[in-house]
């Protein structure tokens, strides 16, 4: 009975700390949001505002009003021109695994098909099929190496938001 009562109140707690506020950074592209990305307090964000020109890296304080406070800056979003998000966009880590796929599939191939030659002919040969599918692979991986969503930019159906959800009493 008492590691019963002892979980549910366990789970109350743990459901009233979900519960709590949570302010962020929203950056939206169109109503997808599998394209949203979010920085919370905390974080670490890299930014190019209108009055400096170049980028900035600091860590977001908090949100208020219409204003992301920094540890050495407060910022309004409307003078937020690009944020760097080459660390925080999930697709990245999407295409970054595709693109060693690839790769890994093109050397795979060459290696295999040389060792398999090694062992049954006694000499090192490459089919010319298999050397040229190989080539396409590797080829491939290697144009896809830039391939990343590198910035977000503050214009057309691009949209950063400050999201501040607080609990009514």
């Amino acid at each position: 009975m008492k590691p019963t009562v002892l979980l549910l109140l366990f789970l109350s707690f743990s459901s009233l700390a979900f519960g709590q506020s949570t302010d962020f950074l929203l950056l939206k592209r169109g109503t997808n949001t599998k394209s949203q990305i979010r920085y919370y307090p905390g974080e670490q964000i890299t930014y190019k505002s209108a009055k400096l020109g170049y980028y900035v890296t600091d860590v977001i304080k908090e949100f208020k009003d219409n204003y992301v406070y920094l540890s050495e800056n407060i910022l309004s979003v409307d003078d937020i021109e690009e944020i760097d998000i080459r660390k925080k966009d999930r697709r990245n880590g999407t295409l970054k695994g595709f693109n060693a796929l690839i790769l890994g599939a093109g050397v795979i191939l060459l290696s295999v098909e040389s060792i398999n030659s090694i062992y049954h002919e006694g000499e090192l040969s490459v089919d010319k099929g298999v050397g040229i599918t190989s080539g396409i692979l590797i080829g491939t991986g290697l144009a896809m190496l830039p391939l990343r969503y590198k910035t977000f930019k503050h214009q057309g159906r691009n949209r950063i938001q400050i999201i501040q959800m607080r609990m009514t009493d």
